[in-house]
């Protein structure tokens, strides 16, 4: 999105779009081919990694555009924290569209996934698709957050504490896991902008803000669980 703003003088939420989605793909790409260079191929810990390591590059990048040019600084410091405020309707019905048809994609996933999960021989001995499974998961990812992170900023940690907590209550079955991930996340979201907006009264801590302050702490405390040192 910061180089649509800087290179294409891009403005509108729509033009957002498509540059998040363009991101969220390369992304999450990205992440998933460094995760699973690990003999054990992609884990949980590794593609958390994976992501922190492509995250910081990425930020590295964006930070090198925006100081480049004042026109573009003006424009992201205001999307860049991540926020909820002045997410309306009219913007929620410009993404909605993409956010459903992500959804969809992501139910309709969930038994391949619990395929996967029993590591590739044993999924392709069971008849599934490995391709076309991680094809409809990439494909839901850049849906779903592309649109969001066009809408409301680039807010951190939701994707790294939610599933890890929600897997406690539901178990492994993806059936269960994706759509209660889906509700909780947005219940944390709404949360920590209610606390954002009652800790710095009469002002507002932004909502990518306070899951920063608390999903840092979360993800030290999964990688000294997985024993990080050992891997």
């Amino acid at each position: 999105m910061v180089v649509g703003i800087y290179a294409l003088h891009v403005t509108s939420l729509y033009g957002y779009v498509w540059f998040a989605f363009a991101g969220a793909l390369a992304a999450g790409v990205a992440v998933f081919l460094l995760g699973a260079v690990s003999p054990d191929g992609p884990t949980p810990v590794t593609l958390a990694l994976a992501g922190v390591a492509v995250s910081a590059l990425l930020g590295a990048l964006t930070s090198a555009l925006v100081l480049l040019d004042t026109r573009t600084l003006d424009a992201f410091r205001f999307w860049a924290v991540g926020s909820l405020a002045g997410r309306d309707g009219e913007v929620v019905a410009q993404v909605a569209p993409f956010l459903c048809a992500g959804l969809v994609l992501a139910l309709l996933n969930t038994s391949g996934l619990n395929l996967l999960s029993l590591g590739d021989d044993v999924a392709t001995a069971l008849g599934a698709n490995l391709a076309a499974t991680r094809g409809v998961g990439m494909a839901a990812i850049t849906l779903l957050i592309g649109a969001a992170t066009a809408a409301c900023g680039p807010i951190a940690f939701v994707g790294l504490v939610v599933p890890h907590v929600c897997r406690v209550f539901t178990g492994p079955d993806y059936r269960w896991l994706v759509p209660a991930s889906g509700l909780a996340g947005a219940v944390l979201l709404l949360a920590a902008d209610v606390v954002g907006r009652i800790v710095a009264r009469p002002g507002e801590l932004e909502v990518g803000i306070v899951l920063t302050l608390v999903g840092a702490p979360f993800f030290v405390a999964l990688v000294r669980r997985r024993r990080l040192v050992a891997l």
